[in-house]
This record gives structure tokens, sequence and C-alpha cells, in this order.
């Protein structure tokens, strides 16, 4: 039997929601097909559900810090509706053209260590899932699995960085959900 992750972190955009390049309207918020389901598996499992997103709009000034708090209540709320939920956010608001360097900007660890942090987990019994390299970077550094979702947004860059790291490659959520679970991949989402 596969040896479930103590948690599972997740990117947002573009792996549980739609990106919508810089979304900054709770009306924008698109959750993508089978993503709740998805996330509800994993919660159904009493694994934490942890979102790890950059929000480099709010130090570009493209939105603000309320504007990405309305655009989580509605990602929450559209999940919930579901039956799902996210036991934690953590976001990043830099920007290196605007900020200077940062600690926390994916593929930094800060965020994924402040929540490591906060939950007590072993970094090497955790789960990385996002739509590109920087979202699973860290299992490299830090320890755990990453898989990476093939979205829109992944360059073939990121591919070919997750296929040198040994990252696997999922095509959607639920096909994440079942690689870390051990179970068949599905045909496509619900």
């Amino acid at each position: 039997m596969t040896r479930l992750p103590d948690a599972v972190f997740l990117d947002r955009d573009g792996t549980v929601m739609e990106d919508a390049h810089y979304i900054k309207s709770p009306d924008q918020v698109r959750l993508i097909p089978g993503a709740s389901a998805a996330v509800k598996r994993i919660n159904d499992a009493k694994v934490p559900v942890i979102v790890v997103t950059n929000q480099s709009g709010i130090g570009r000034g493209m939105f603000t810090v309320k504007d990405y708090e309305a655009v989580k209540n509605r990602f929450e709320s559209l999940l919930a509706q579901d039956g799902a939920h996210v036991d934690a956010s953590y976001y990043c608001p830099d920007h290196p053209s605007v900020t200077g360097p940062s600690r926390c900007r994916k593929p930094a660890t800060k965020m994924f260590e402040d929540a490591i942090r906060d939950f007590d987990l072993d970094p090497v019994k955790v789960a990385y899932v996002g739509d590109r390299w920087r979202d699973v970077a860290a299992s490299r550094k830090l320890g755990g699995q990453g898989i990476m979702i093939s979205s829109p947004m992944t360059t073939e860059e990121d591919r070919r960085k997750a296929e040198e790291d040994g990252i696997q490659i999922a095509r959607w959520l639920l096909d994440a959900v079942d690689m870390l679970f051990g179970l068949t991949q599905k045909d496509g989402p619900a």
C-alpha cells in the first residue's frame, strides 16, 4: 500500500483554478474541471491541503492584498460548494523587478518552509503539485514528492526541467492525486 503524504502543497493558478493572468476579481475565478473532486479526495484522506502561490501582481501594483483576499475567498467558496477545502494558504507578493530578490517567490522555499514549520511536517513526507517547474522545485531542495501538472501555462522548459529532476508529470490534478494515492490513472476530470 502506498504511504500517503503528510500534506499536499498545491499551486493555485493553473493547478486548481484557471490561470487568468493577474487575477484581481472574484468574478474571474473558475475552478479547473475535476479540481474540487481532487481536493476533496485529499481532504477525505485527512491529508492537509496547503495552497502556496506567487502573487506578483500585488508587488507590481496590479491588485491589492484586499483583492487577493477576495479572490481567495471566492476560490475557497467554490471548493466548499463541492465539499472540498483548503487547510491554509500562503502567498508571496514579490516580483524581483519591483521588490528585488525574494526569499518567498517560488522556486524559493520560504513559503513551504513556513508551512512545514506551522504544520509541524517532515519535509520528506509531503507532496508538491503545480503546473510550473517553480511550483515543484522545492521537492528537490527540501525533499518530498513533486508532481507537475501539464497545463496550458506549462512551458517545454518546465517539462524538460521536471523530467531532468525526476519529477512526475500528470495531465490534471485528479491524475496527480491518483499518483499520490497509488491508484490507477483516470481517463479525464470529473
